[in-house]
């Protein structure tokens, strides 16, 4: 039986690339279904997040022609959440679904391979780049220290991996039962647990349009990668209070010996600077637990993540 198989492709504000980003994805979904690969009904869903440009305008000139689909959500409300919308669109609709961004930077070759993958047992294949040549050393390093602050603070990651993956419809179903409201999908995929594997590709340069993430952006979403996963900033607080504790404790018993020895003299330097570095860390814990108590807020509400204003293309 052939593999009935959606890409969903997040949009915000990318009229420079979206044609030719969609004619090279038809480009692959005719290729594939030639092949015999993929079923001729296969289709490639367009997510709109709010864009203010005229990218709506392009999907619903899109949705027009076979093998595209629009989603247009009702405002912005970011990568993680698009993607979501779409896989919640595609599940129970096809048998597989790849997600991938729209300005094509991961490379389209290796999704037969991820077929293949899918074809030999495999729920789910991560898109891994295996050279960042491309990448200036700030995002490089940057991304480097990323990955392994993940994996000390105990989330599950595959390093050089985005969002650029295939999802069986088993492993599609599984992952929309987790419910949190804090969506951080490149750590929620590989809890789902099922068969999986990688296929390797170097990213490419964006042939057109800015990049959707600039360092404020980047680490918003390390921030919330590493607080929707893992509890051990609380942990580090507890030991940063310890260890202030026992700084405490020696400078107490130094002061004490100073004071019997008659040597003490008033100084205002190490005042100031217990007092600057205890206020430091005292904002910090709070800063720490702050974040985490505003995502139990958000979950606690329960508000939903996104509103779909129209479907194209049905």
């Amino acid at each position: 039986m052939k593999t009935k198989l959606f890409i969903v492709v997040p949009v915000y504000n990318e009229e420079a690339v979206l044609r030719a980003s969609a004619a090279e994805l038809e480009r692959v979904i005719l290729s594939l279904s030639e092949k015999e690969k993929i079923s001729k009904d296969s289709a490639i869903v367009f997510v709109n997040d709010g864009s203010t440009d005229s990218s709506l305008e392009i999907i619903k000139e899109l949705s027009e022609k076979e093998h595209f689909r629009g989603i247009s959500l009702s405002c912005n409300k970011g990568h993680q959440n698009a993607l979501l919308a779409g896989l919640e669109y595609a599940f129970g609709k096809c048998d597989a679904v790849i997600t991938i961004d729209a300005d094509l930077q991961d490379d389209t070759a290796v999704i037969e391979e991820m077929i293949d993958k899918l074809q030999s047992g495999k729920d789910i294949v991560y898109g891994v780049r295996n050279d960042r040549s491309a990448d200036s050393f700030f995002k490089r390093t940057s991304a480097e220290m990323f990955y392994k602050l993940m994996q000390h603070f105990g989330a599950k990651t595959i390093n050089n991996h985005a969002d650029f993956r295939l999802l069986s419809a088993r492993a599609l179903g599984e992952l929309l039962k987790y419910k949190e409201r804090n969506i951080y999908l490149r750590g929620m995929v590989p809890l789902i647990g099922l068969p999986s594997d990688n296929v390797y590709y170097k990213r490419k340069e964006r042939s057109a349009g800015e990049s959707k993430y600039p360092f404020g952006k980047m680490f918003s979403f390390a921030a919330e990668g590493i607080t929707s996963f893992s509890i051990k900033p609380l942990r580090l607080i507890t030991w940063m209070g310890l260890l202030v504790f026992l700084a405490s404790i020696a400078m107490m018993i130094y002061v004490v010996i100073r004071f019997l020895s008659g040597a003490t003299v008033a100084g205002w330097a190490s005042i100031v600077v217990s007092v600057w570095a205890i206020g430091g860390l005292l904002l910090l814990a709070v800063g720490i637990v702050g974040e985490y108590v505003g995502k139990i807020y958000i979950e606690v509400k329960n508000r939903p993540l996104y509103v779909i204003e129209e479907i194209y293309g049905e």
